[in-house]
């Protein structure tokens, strides 16, 4: 592997924060509050009545109840985080991922109030936040894209003649969708007319937009991203891929740097075109392009997003880059180095999720009794929760990451299977006895998998 450099250092010409309020919850509210600290940088947390006692609330500096525990009430409340920035003098808000965090509103009215958005503008938001439009982007961007419609489909009837000529599979989705949902394969013209009625009536009602577009299905994909960085003044780089294939239901549950699949060479181009992509909207912040590698090795992009993601902590291991530092950097107007980073060493996530495996992966929210988090060399664990903390129902389940990195990719294997013995969880369930069986899996450890692995050939049976 090529090595990468330190990030550059701060340099002196541009005004510093010097208070940033996080608008979110859990680990990457504390994430984000530990960076601040070390940059020297106050921070303000907001929080909903049922996180009054989470870390992030405990280790800011300020903290403002925003509201009860519905995240239309709190999280996704943008007067009451304006509020919140404006009482404490926060000259910055750091959105996290999920919730606001690319909302082109939100991003709008921080600028309105004369409060530092970390993150991207409303433009850039929008040109990617519509699928139809940044595939389109991308297109005239020279990114390679899957065959498909120019944009929404107009009716049923342009969609069929479209597939007819691409040829089955094809799949249908949601140009707002995200999760999976407004999502369909069709394998055949008799499918059609169902799979379309089903994906435009779950569209409408996730996102209040039933408009649809037209892929190619991509047959044995693996789901590979690419990070980037881009700056105030048209610079961006990129940081290498992460391979998010394992996955159920188009939700991630492990991720890993280097890919198993990617060559150097692979990894360079997809790595230029991920660059060329940002490019093309002047992208500002740390962001993420993701693509499909098909088993010829050929990758077509899939959809941007423009925000740092869950698993970026495996990218700052392998390359000794600090993400949240450089958004805030980036956001505070300093000019990044331009150079791209690749990985020195090996990295995998597992997300720990208080949900029950051999239950369909319901969620168990509840009271931890007990907790023992993992340690030694290579080891770390970002995480909100401590035994006696209660995990509420309202949010997403995941309590948690696992962090492991080695010099390959067997040794980080074998120490994410000692580590996930160690990580003890009492009073809910939770995904490690998942990871630990995974972690044994002779396909998993072969790296020979696609992203329908989970679906079609991992068995469950045992962890009822």
């Amino acid at each position: 592997m090529t090595s990468a450099s330190n990030q550059q250092p701060v340099t002196s010409n541009f005004s510093m924060f010097k208070k940033i309020l996080i608008a979110n919850r859990g680990e990457i509210a504390l994430r984000v509050i530990r960076t601040c600290k070390e940059m020297d940088i106050k921070t303000v947390a907001v929080y909903s009545t049922a996180d009054k006692e989470s870390l992030h609330v405990r280790f800011a500096d300020e903290a403002v109840c925003i509201g009860d525990a519905p995240s239309k009430n709190s999280y996704l409340n943008i007067p009451r985080i304006i509020s919140a920035a404006e009482i404490t003098n926060a000259d910055a808000i750091h959105p996290g991922y999920g919730f606001l965090s690319e909302n082109a509103e939100f991003s709008s009215v921080c600028h309105e109030y004369g409060i530092k958005f970390i993150g991207p503008t409303p433009e850039m938001i929008h040109a990617m936040g519509d699928k139809s439009t940044a595939k389109a982007t991308m297109i005239k961007a020279g990114v390679p894209c899957i065959p498909g419609s120019d944009g929404l489909l107009e009716s049923m009837e342009q969609g069929m003649k479209i597939a007819k000529e691409i040829k089955y599979p094809v799949i249908v989705k949601a140009t707002a969708g995200g999760g999976g949902k407004g999502m369909r394969i069709i394998n055949d013209e008799s499918e059609f007319k169902k799979a379309w009625d089903d994906a435009k009536r779950e569209a409408g009602a996730a996102f209040g937009n039933d408009g649809l577009y037209l892929e190619k299905f991509v047959e044995e994909p693996r789901h590979i991203e690419i990070q980037v960085v881009g700056d105030q003044y048209g610079k961006v780089c990129h940081l290498s891929e992460r391979d998010c294939s394992i996955q159920r239901r188009h939700q991630k549950l492990v991720e890993e740097t280097p890919s198993p699949i990617v060559s150097q060479e692979l990894r360079e181009k997809m790595g230029e075109a991920a660059i060329k992509g940002a490019k093309a909207i002047n992208y500002e912040g740390a962001g993420t392009i993701e693509f499909l590698v098909d088993k010829h090795g050929d990758f077509y992009f899939m959809e941007m997003n423009t925000r740092i993601q869950v698993e970026h902590p495996i990218t700052e291991e392998v390359t000794n880059y600090d993400l949240i530092k450089e958004q805030i950097k980036v956001a505070a107007g300093v000019p990044i180095s331009g150079k791209n980073y690749f990985p020195m060493l090996f990295s995998m996530e597992c997300r720990i999720n208080a949900e029950d495996p051999g239950n369909g992966f319901r969620p168990s929210p509840g009271r931890i009794v007990n907790l023992h988090t993992p340690g030694g060399h290579g080891v770390r664990v970002d995480s909100h929760v401590y035994a006696g903390y209660t995990i509420p129902p309202n949010y997403d389940s995941m309590i948690g990451k696992l962090i492991v990195t080695g010099q390959s990719r067997e040794e980080v294997i074998t120490r994410m299977r000692r580590a996930l013995s160690e990580f003890i969880i009492e009073g809910v369930k939770t995904t490690i006895p998942f990871h630990l069986k995974l972690m044994d899996n002779p396909t998993f450890r072969s790296g020979k998998f696609t992203t329908k692995f989970l679906e079609t050939s991992f068995d469950f049976s045992d962890l009822k």
